[in-house]
């Protein structure tokens, strides 16, 4: 099977989801390419959306691997492949992207500020995960945030990392698992970059919809 897009991908999600509309979810996309999938989420579930800012650690020479993950704080995830990296390149790399963590969120935070998911069902969403160590990441930063629950939806995932995602989420939800993995775009028709205009856009058309909930 493959999707036709992630928007795609998104709808049979919410779909899984289904038990979560009109409990006001808060549904978190870890940028860039799951916001728009969680926007549609988020939407059918009547919930609200944000980002996790989360950025993973490439390997040396092999920038699609993940050696571990990092947070907003700079706190590192270790990854499978971890220990095949210096101790100098690690700590460039870090600093590499928590810098690029730093100004996403300045600039996703000028449309859309960061939305508190303490004591709220979180929904962790992303297209696909390899490693799986972005989103163990992801899980254990918002663990901090203290919600009542983390689900984690996803695409497609091999099975050996999406065996390590259940050991830390409540709640998991995976359309493919896949033996024959070998990247998430193979499973995607079109695997379209989403670019930070896309988020700043989805994130301020939910402000919108979060105002009006209030009024």
């Amino acid at each position: 099977m493959r999707f036709r897009n992630r928007e795609q991908a998104a709808i049979l999600l919410a779909d899984h989801l289904a038990e979560y509309r009109g409990q006001h979810p808060l549904v978190l996309g870890v940028p860039r390419g799951a916001v728009p999938m969680a926007r549609v989420i988020a939407d059918a579930l009547e919930g609200d959306l944000d980002v996790v800012l989360i950025r993973k650690l490439r390997a040396p020479g092999q920038p699609e691997l993940a050696i571990g993950a990092v947070d907003e704080r700079g706190t590192v995830l270790r990854g499978r492949y971890f220990n095949i990296a210096s101790d100098e390149y690690v700590r460039e790399e870090v600093r590499t992207q928590v810098e690029i963590l730093r100004m996403r969120r300045e600039q996703y935070t000028r449309a859309h500020a960061a939305v508190d998911p303490a004591g709220r069902t979180a929904i962790l969403v992303d297209d696909g995960i390899a490693t799986g160590s972005s989103m163990l990441s992801a899980i254990r930063f918002i663990r901090t945030r203290n919600p009542a629950k983390v689900v984690v939806a996803i695409a497609v995932a091999p099975p050996s990392s999406l065996a390590r995602i259940e050991t830390e989420a409540d709640e998991v939800a995976c359309l493919l698992t896949p033996d024959d993995f070998s990247a998430v775009g193979q499973f995607f028709e079109d695997f379209s970059e989403v670019t930070d205009d896309m988020v700043v856009a989805a994130l301020a058309r939910s402000r919108v919809a979060m105002a009006r909930q209030h009024e």
